[in-house]
């Protein structure tokens, strides 16, 4: 064989073993860049236990049947089967024949209230080994995880119980959940009945009086009223812009301009780049209303009223001041404690910024030198849902 022939089978043989150890070392740096293999682990463990979660607080027959999935998957064993509250049984692996020995072995866990490994010779031979937990939920049986293994180690035995007792965390976790959710929409729910029956009748009767006189500021008027009253009223979203609440302010302080003529004056301070600002829906409408209502109307006067936003940075500040009757300290202070039942709006507002961010409403007033409120809301709140208007 030539010596050129010779000198390229060497080239090539040599460039691949080049190319051979390059790619070795890439896919070595590779693994080390993803951890070590108990890293690995880890990370795939935290991540099925973050989707079951997921599942596990809906609990409907088919998000039972996915989360099943996940637990056998975080426990590694040949069959898994939850029991829900109303007995469905649903299995993650071969199940075939397992539904009758599922269903006694939750019977009997669930009497029990404990854990309980079932041998081989508890069973039929061709079931294997199995392991029940109950899921407690508020100290009662809400169903049972059930582990099939041929055999059952111990590993197993103690995995079970805390996986059971992560299913009670969560479904505790949903029920909280719905709590919240009903617990908001109960407060927007007291907000609404707070829309005075009196405001809508002076505003009904403050159209009527333009219907002869100035036809055009009457069918204003009317558009302000159905642009209010659809606001208030929305039935989806616990969350808004300021900007579509300031709209909402605007239609509220034209129908009772209509009423009050000359003796109300309204000056807005808005901070254009707050206006994007997510705030909880009915946050400041009803600051505004009890400004007007108790700060303006019992003063034949009248008097001003300022909205204003700034921008802070994290947080944007809104304050809504009037220069009217004003109260005492320690009633203020007694009205968001709940000892008074007047100013329900200004105790609801307050509870619901406490619930949501921790802070509440900041009331300075004095008697007879009017009433400043003021809030603070995060400029950044990706998990809170709007609805555009």
């Amino acid at each position: 064989m030539p010596d050129a022939v010779l000198l390229v089978i060497g080239a090539v043989i040599g460039a691949a073993l080049v190319i051979v150890l390059l790619l070795t070392r890439r896919l070595a740096r590779g693994s080390r860049d993803l951890g070590s293999e108990e890293e690995r682990a880890t990370y795939r463990t935290l991540h099925t236990a973050r989707r079951a979660a997921a599942d596990l607080r809906k609990s409907g027959a088919t998000d039972l049947a996915r989360a099943a999935r996940h637990v056998r998957a975080l426990l590694g064993s040949r069959v898994v089967a939850l029991v829900g509250p109303g007995g469905e049984i649903v299995f993650d692996g071969p199940a075939t024949g397992l539904t009758e020995t599922a269903r006694t072995i939750a019977d009997q866990v669930a009497a029990a209230g404990r854990r309980q490994v079932y041998s081989r010779q508890r069973g039929s031979s061709e079931d294997g080994e199995a392991v029940g937990a109950p899921i407690l939920v508020d100290g009662a049986v809400w169903g049972v995880v059930i582990a099939f293994a041929d055999p059952v180690r111990a590993p197993l035995v103690r995995a079970t119980g805390e996986v059971a007792e992560w299913f009670a965390g969560q479904l505790e976790l949903g029920q909280l959940d719905s709590s919240r959710a009903a617990l908001a929409e109960a407060e927007l729910r007291a907000l609404r009945a707070q829309i005075s029956p009196h405001f809508i009748y002076n505003a009904l009767t403050a159209i009527a009086s333009y219907i002869t006189t100035d036809p055009p500021r009457a069918r204003e008027l009317v558009l302000e009223f159905a642009d209010f009253t659809r606001y208030s009223f929305r039935r989806h979203g616990e969350f808004t812009t300021l900007a579509d609440e300031l709209r909402s302010i605007h239609s509220y302080l034209e129908l009772e301009r209509a009423r009050f003529g000359d003796r109300l004056t309204v000056r807005l301070r808005i901070a254009p780049e707050t206006l994007t600002t997510v705030i909880p829906y009915l946050a400041v409408q009803p600051l505004v209303e009890n400004a007007v209502k108790h700060g303006l109307e019992p003063g034949e006067r009248g008097g001003r009223l300022t909205i204003a936003s700034e921008d802070l940075g994290a947080h944007t500040e809104i304050t809504v001041e009037d220069d009217g009757a004003g109260m005492d300290p320690e009633r203020a202070r007694a009205l968001l404690s709940g000892a008074e039942s007047d100013h329900v709006g200004l105790r609801n507002v307050d509870l619901r910024l406490r619930r949501l961010y921790g802070e509440g409403i900041v009331v300075e007033t004095a008697i007879g030198a009017g009433t400043l409120v003021r809030i603070r809301v995060p400029r950044s709140q990706p998990e809170h849902e709007t609805v555009a208007r």
